[in-house]
C-alpha cells in the first residue's frame, strides 16, 4: 500500500512538473509569436535619453549621477550572439555632481562591444539576454518554468530560467504576450546580490516585430539607462567586430603581471602600492595603516599582501576610505575580513552598516565567509592618526561637488597629499589644460590653501599613467586658467 502511494505521489509530481514545463513552453511560444521574435535574427535600434553612473552618487542616499545620451545606437545579432553600443554622451549634472568622470567637456563618444564566447562574463551577456526577444530565446533554450503573479493589480505570466551565475532570470509577460520586464541579480562588490531590472513599454509594430520604444534599466533601485527609442531596424545587416588592441591602455608592469604589486618607497615607513588604483601603506609602531581600499577583493588582497611584505610582522589596523564611490570602496570588505577598522566620513557610516550586512550569496567573498563584523571610526572635518612618529591628517574637502564625504590624507612630515578624484592627472604632464577647469580640482586647491598645507608631492589614487611624480606645481597648472 505504502509503495503504491509513493508511486502515485511520484506520478503526480512528474505530471505537475511536466505540466509546468509545458505551460512555460506555451507561454514562451505565444510571446515569441506575438513579438515577432521567430524570424528576428538581428535588430538595430536608436534613440536618445540618459545613462547613469552606478556607484558614483554624490552621497549615499542620492541616485546615480545622470549623463545625457545625445544619440544612442545598439545593434544585436541574436545568433552569434553579439552586441555593439555606440553613443554620444554629454554632461547631465549642472553643476557637476557626483562621479563618473565628470565634468564631461563637449560631446564624448562611447562604445561597447560584446561577442559572447565561453569566457564572456554573465553580467556582460545580460546586456543581450535581458532584451525582450533575446530573453524569450534564452528561456526557450534553458528549461524555463512559469507561474502567475499579480504586480500592482496587473496579472503576469512570470517565466524563469537560471542564469550562468545561478541566479534566477525572470521575465514578466503581460496578457498581450509582450515582455514588460526582465529582472535578475548580479554580484556587486559593494551591494552584494544586486537587483538588475529592465522595463519595456510603448511597444510598436516595426516590420512585423513588436519593439519597445521606451527602455529603462535599473541597478540598486536607481536607473542606469533611460532610453526613448526613435528608430528600429529589424533584421538589419550587421557586422560586429571585436575591438582591436588594448585601446591605448598601458601594459601592466612586469611585477603586476607576475602577481606582485609594484611599490615605491616614498619616505621612511611610507610606501606607494601600485598595480591598480594606488594605495599608500604607513608603518606605525605596532600596526599598519593603509590609505584606500579600492576596486575589488582581488585588488584589496594584493594591497594587503604587499603591505605585509613591506612591513612584516604587523597587522593592518586601519584602512582609510576617501569616499564611498564603488571604485574606491570595493575592496573595503576584504580589509574588514582582515580585521581592519574602516576610517571614513560620518556621512558614510549608516550606508556602510547597511551594505556590509547585505547578502553576498552569488559570489561569496572573504567577509561573507569569515562573518566578521565591521568596525568604523568616523570624522567630520578633521581627524589625526599618529603613533608619535608618523602623522596622518585626514581633512574633509568641504564643498566638493564630487562627493559629500570626500577626504584627503596629508602626511605633514613627508609633505605628501593623498587624494582621490579631486585631481586626476592626465597621461602626460604637458597635456593641454582642461577647459573649463574641473570644479573638483579647484575645490582641492582651495582646501589646500585654506588649511595652509605644505604640499610637495601629490599621490592621486588614479595614478598618472606614465608613472611620474605629481607635484603641487602640476596641480596649480591644472587650475591656472582660473586666474
Amino acid at each position: 500500500m505504502a509503495r503504491r502511494c509513493f508511486i502515485t505521489f511520484g506520478l503526480l509530481v512528474l505530471s505537475l512538473t511536466s505540466g509546468a514545463a509545458q505551460d512555460a513552453k506555451s507561454v514562451i511560444a505565444a510571446a515569441t509569436k506575438a513579438m515577432g521574435a521567430t524570424d528576428l535574427k538581428t535588430v538595430q535600434y536608436s534613440g536618445s535619453g540618459y545613462d547613469f553612473a552606478i556607484g558614483q552618487a554624490y552621497n549615499p542616499s542620492s541616485p546615480w549621477p545622470k549623463f545625457i545620451d545625445k544619440s544612442y545606437t545598439r545593434v544585436i545579432d541574436f545568433n552569434v550572439p553579439a552586441s555593439r553600443m555606440d553613443r554620444i554622451r554629454m554632461q547631465g549634472e549642472n553643476p557637476p555632481h557626483g562621479g563618473g568622470l565628470q565634468p564631461v567637456r563637449g560631446e564624448q563618444p562611447q562604445n561597447q562591444t560584446i561577442i559572447v564566447n565561453a569566457n564572456t562574463p554573465w553580467v556582460q551577456q545580460l546586456e543581450i539576454w535581458m532584451m525582450p526577444h533575446a530573453f524569450l530565446r534564452a528561456a526557450a533554450a534553458r528549461n524555463a518554468t512559469v507561474k502567475s503573479q499579480t504586480v500592482g493589480g496587473k496579472k503576469f505570466a512570470v517565466v524563469t530560467f537560471t542564469g550562468e551565475n545561478k541566479a534566477a532570470v525572470n521575465g514578466y509577460i503581460n496578457d498581450q504576450s509582450l515582455v514588460e520586464r526582465v529582472e535578475t541579480r548580479i554580484d556587486n562588490t559593494v551591494l552584494g546580490d544586486l537587483l538588475f531590472e529592465a522595463q519595456y513599454s510603448d511597444y510598436k509594430d516595426v516590420g512585423g516585430a513588436k519593439f519597445p520604444m521606451r527602455i529603462v534599466q535599473k541597478q540598486g533601485g536607481y536607473p542606469i539607462l533611460d532610453l526613448t527609442v526613435s528608430d528600429v531596424k529589424p533584421n538589419a545587416a550587421v557586422s560586429i567586430q571585436a575591438p582591436q588592441g588594448r585601446g591605448g591602455a598601458p601594459a601592466p608592469p612586469a611585477a603586476a603581471a607576475s602577481g606582485a604589486a609594484p611599490t615605491e618607497k616614498l619616505a621612511d615607513g611610507v610606501y606607494l602600492i601600485l598595480g591598480g588604483y594606488a594605495s599608500v601603506a604607513v608603518d606605525f609602531k605596532d600596526y599598519i595603516v593603509v590609505i584606500e581600499g579600492p576596486q575589488s577583493e582581488e585588488r584589496a588582497s594584493a594591497i594587503i599582501a604587499e603591505a605585509k611584505r613591506l612591513i612584516p610582522g604587523k597587522p593592518i589596523r586601519y584602512v582609510i576610505n576617501t569616499h564611498h564611490h564603488f571604485d574606491h570602496s570595493g575592496g573595503l570588505r576584504t580589509f574588514v575580513a582582515e580585521g581592519a577598522t574602516v576610517v571614513t566620513h560620518e556621512v558614510n557610516r549608516p550606508y556602510y552598516e547597511k551594505t556590509f550586512a547585505a547578502p553576498h550569496t552569488i559570489s561569496p567573498d572573504k567577509l561573507a565567509e569569515s562573518k566578521r563584523k565591521p568596525t568604523f571610526e568616523t570624522m567630520t572635518e578633521k581627524k589625526v592618526l599618529t603613533d608619535g612618529n608618523h602623522v596622518i591628517e585626514l581633512h574633509h574637502l568641504l564643498g566638493s561637488g564630487h562627493n559629500e564625504g570626500l577626504l584627503v590624507a596629508y602626511l605633514p612630515k613627508e609633505k605628501i597629499l593623498v587624494e582621490a578624484d579631486a585631481y586626476n592627472p592626465p597621461p602626460q604632464a604637458d597635456a593641454p589644460i582642461p577647459v573649463p577647469v574641473s570644479p573638483y580640482t579647484a575645490n582641492l586647491v582651495e582646501t589646500v590653501d585654506r588649511l595652509k598645507l605644505d604640499v610637495q608631492t601629490i599621490i592621486p589614487i588614479h595614478y598618472a599613467a606614465d608613472g611620474r611624480k605629481v607635484t603641487k606645481a602640476e596641480l596649480m597648472r591644472a587650475v591656472s586658467r582660473l586666474n
